[in-house]
């Protein structure tokens, strides 16, 4: 099954922009396949302002997320893989959702969740699963 994480990022970019908020993402600067500007992260984390007055050319895909920005007066080209995306939430009231940190994948391991633990004979979490009650 397809992460949600996409999908709810675009669902709550939409919704922040209607409400004539500006939406901020919180990245983790050093989940793989990250392109930032350097210099600009702190503790591993980036805050960015996708307001569609503040980017170009925003791409919000089910893998990742890709537009220019400007930094210190210097346009850059950024990507983000969905998993990175650690929040999106409005500037003005702090709305929004937190999601949980995706592992990342070695090269030679497969990202879609098949492997050892997914296979036959395979371990499953026990228990049943929880859900989380956005306002």
């Amino acid at each position: 099954m397809n992460s949600s994480r996409p999908y709810l990022v675009r669902a709550l970019y939409e919704w922040i922009v209607d409400n004539d908020c500006t939406p901020h993402l919180l990245v983790d600067a050093e989940y793989r396949g990250v392109q930032i500007p350097a210099g600009f992260a702190n503790d591993g984390q980036i805050v960015l302002n996708v307001a569609p007055s503040a980017v170009r050319n925003l791409q919000m895909g089910n893998e990742a997320i890709s537009f220019e920005g400007r930094f210190g007066g210097v346009s850059h080209s950024l990507h983000i893989p969905a998993g990175a995306v650690m929040a999106i939430y409005a500037r003005e009231n702090g709305q929004g959702m937190v999601f949980e940190i995706e592992p990342t994948f070695p090269d030679d391991s497969p990202a879609d969740g098949s492997g050892p633990m997914d296979g036959e004979g395979g371990q499953r979490p026990a228990g049943r699963p929880s859900l989380k009650v956005v306002k």
